[in-house]
């Protein structure tokens, strides 16, 4: 009606390291951004653990905070780390071990156990998560239970315990979801112990789930996405052949592949995984993600246990002061390699290494590196979904160095298009709960959001270094042969 205010949505992003509350307007701005931070702990080596409890009332007070300066909102959107475990008492609503975080590996040998019983997991997806916590608080399963990734844990919380709910672009990154996304795998519930009883609902990433009655005006709950997905909306990547690329602590390449579920069940021959992007009307629109496990911890390594820079954005300006890396390479295989080779037992690799070498040039092989790794992923999924990527767009904190985005676009011999925020999960949430309330039509007028901050063109010299960059990556390759062995 005439005079009406804007429809907002107010979103909640709950990331590894803090929990973010905005309000985002119809024209996609982002405004009222409140954040806590939420650090998990390591007990132990291997072990990643968080505070559900602590969690949840940091989503409570940002969220709230956001809407009392900019609502009031249409609806919340909810996006979040996937794969983190929750497991909490029904009647009580309190949780029963502490969640058990994405980058936890305590489960490593119940992976490789499960695996010679014809179960195939990877340590960071929830499956052994839940099983492990499972078997510490309720061994004969007589407890009524609640499992959950941090969105159902979040929508419960807001819900004041009404909703038990989650997503398929959640639950795909849980090893419990049916192949084709339409449901629970009954059979691996089953060889796992687990109660039906005790998984959410699942449905779409969009639609008008119930009342967010813990906050102000009780606006629905109305978007649930995964945050490398919603990163992939939040870009406008709405159609086949768009994708983005996420360079934070690690890198994560997303491509939309459209209807069709990839045609491969677990990873395919260039080392890209199938996911669901999201649903909507009960259709899945999926994708096909590539992983980098080092990115910006290879700056934080510079920063932090090198000390050759004082702080991680320093590393541009340093970067930049040299024409090139003087022949040094740099292969960020700090914790293994992920797409296309996946090798645990591979190593970062320093080569090229002279007396005339400075910290400006290993500085420049770093993210001249990560730059490559983040060609790797682009060539891997085009290998694996067939389909021709004529440009990649980027977020994440390591997208305001201009050095990287340089480097990036020379080694992918591709334009490089850079978000206007620097984390789009926080729009891709809010289109998402935006599509039910109203404010956007469709997928097609997500894409049409897409407005870079600047676009960066291939140099003329594009790839020029490839080829002696991947003779280093041979190189990092089976550093530990005992770890390079492992597969899941």
């Amino acid at each position: 009606m005439d005079g009406a205010a804007p429809v907002s949505i107010l979103v909640v992003d709950v990331g590894t390291s803090g929990v973010r509350a905005a309000v985002v307007r119809p024209d996609a701005t982002v405004e009222h951004v409140h954040h806590r931070q939420v650090l998990p702990a390591s007990p132990a080596p291997g072990l990643v653990e968080f505070d559900a409890t602590v969690m949840a009332e940091a989503a409570l007070e940002v969220a709230r905070r956001s809407l009392a300066e900019g609502g009031p909102v249409e609806a919340v959107g909810i996006a979040n780390q996937r794969a983190s475990t929750v497991v909490w008492d029904r009647a009580t609503g309190r949780p029963v071990a502490p969640g058990q975080g994405w980058q936890d590996l305590r489960t490593v040998g119940a992976c490789l156990v499960l695996r010679e019983q014809g179960l195939r997991f990877a340590p960071n997806m929830s499956a052994t998560k839940l099983l492990d916590i499972l078997d510490q608080v309720d061994p004969d399963r007589k407890a009524d239970l609640c499992f959950g990734t941090v969105d159902s844990w979040i929508a419960w919380v807001l819900s004041e315990g009404a909703l038990h709910v989650t997503d398929p672009s959640n639950a795909g990154t849980t090893g419990l979801m049916e192949p084709d996304g339409r449901g629970w795998d009954v059979s691996v519930l089953e060889a796992l112990r687990v109660s039906p009883a005790s998984m959410p609902a699942l449905v779409d990433s969009t639609g008008a789930f119930g009342p967010a009655t813990a906050l102000d005006g009780a606006p629905p709950i109305a978007g649930l996405i995964g945050d490398q997905q919603a990163s992939l909306v939040g870009q406008g990547c709405t159609r086949a052949g768009l994708a983005k690329a996420t360079f934070g602590t690690g890198g994560m390449l997303d491509v939309c592949t459209g209807a069709e579920r990839p045609a491969f069940s677990h990873r395919g021959q260039a080392g890209t995984f199938p996911i669901a992007a999201w649903r909507r009307e009960g259709r899945i629109s999926w994708g096909m993600e590539a992983i980098m496990l080092s990115a910006g911890s290879a700056v934080e390594w510079l920063r932090d246990d090198l000390g050759i820079i004082a702080t991680a954005e320093e590393s541009d300006a340093v970067a930049a002061s040299v024409a090139d890396t003087g022949d040094v390479w740099f292969v960020p295989a700090l914790l293994g390699m992920g797409t296309p080779v996946w090798d645990f037992g591979a190593r970062g690799t320093l080569l090229g290494l002279t007396r005339g070498s400075n910290r400006a040039h290993v500085v420049r092989a770093v993210l001249e590196g990560v730059a490559h790794r983040g060609a790797d992923l682009l060539e891997a999924a085009e290998a694996d979904s067939g389909l021709s990527i004529p440009a990649l767009r980027v977020d994440g904190g390591m997208s305001a160095n201009a050095t990287f985005i340089r480097a990036l676009a020379d080694a992918t011999a591709r334009p490089v298009e850079v978000s206007p925020v620097l984390e789009a999960t926080t729009l891709g949430a809010a289109f998402m709960a935006g599509l039910a309330a109203g404010t956007w039509a469709d997928e097609d007028e997500l894409a049409a959001t897409w407005a870079p901050r600047k676009v960066v063109e291939p140099g003329a010299g594009a790839g020029s270094s490839r080829e002696r960059w991947l003779e280093a990556r041979s190189r990092s390759l089976a550093s530990i042969p005992e770890l390079s062995g492992i597969d899941f």
